[in-house]
């Protein structure tokens, strides 16, 4: 293996653990002849252990998409319908306008503690879905992790605001990846040009 191809393959295998990263670029084809302008996230399903994940990273989801350039409906709002009408995510997609829902799973969600050190990750998977056609427009999944000595973080930090902090500075790198994230949206000023 040359040098360069062992540089190349380091990179990948770290990428891999921060972000899953080095995939192939992603098949945009369905998104770009659907182009939602407006998008729906519905409370996360939650597979991870920890009970306010799903709150947690919902909190974390609006802005990231909002900077990509759609408008994203207001969370209280969609979950307030949903609770108090038992309304499913498609329609309340339907009865508020919205173009797309993201439906989001949380695999794992927080921290877990080790001898001398914690690990805090945040694993998701999403699937962007039209609401006129029920294409799926977009999928990804995602996987970050960040690792700190006890003596750095405190042995008993709180598990979700840990991984809070970190969801919301991944969900950037999640939908701004130029190979895998989302494209811009129509209130962005580079829509259309990627």
């Amino acid at each position: 293996m040359t040098a360069r191809a062992l540089v190349s393959s380091t990179a990948c295998a770290l990428a891999l653990l921060t972000a899953a990263g080095c995939a192939k670029s992603y098949d945009y084809t369905n998104f770009r002849e659907h182009r939602p302008r407006s998008i729906l996230v519905p409370p996360p399903v939650n597979e991870s252990r920890e009970a306010d994940a799903a709150w947690s990273y919902q909190s974390t989801v609006t802005r990231p998409l909002a900077e990509r350039g759609y408008y994203v409906f207001p969370v209280a709002v969609v979950d307030r319908l949903m609770k108090d009408n038992g309304v499913p995510p498609g329609k309340v997609a339907e009865i508020l306008g919205a173009d797309a829902v993201l439906y989001v799973t949380l695999e794992e969600y927080g921290t877990k503690h080790q001898v001398l050190s914690t690990a805090t990750i945040v694993k998701l998977r999403a699937r962007l879905v039209d609401t006129r056609s029920g294409l799926l427009l977009w999928e990804r999944r995602f996987a970050v992790q960040h690792s700190s000595n006890v003596g750095s973080g405190g042995l008993f930090g709180d598990r979700t605001e840990a991984a809070h902090d970190l969801s919301g500075r991944a969900n950037v790198r999640f939908f701004g990846d130029t190979d895998q994230g989302l494209l811009y949206g129509p209130y962005h000023p580079r829509y259309g040009k990627e």
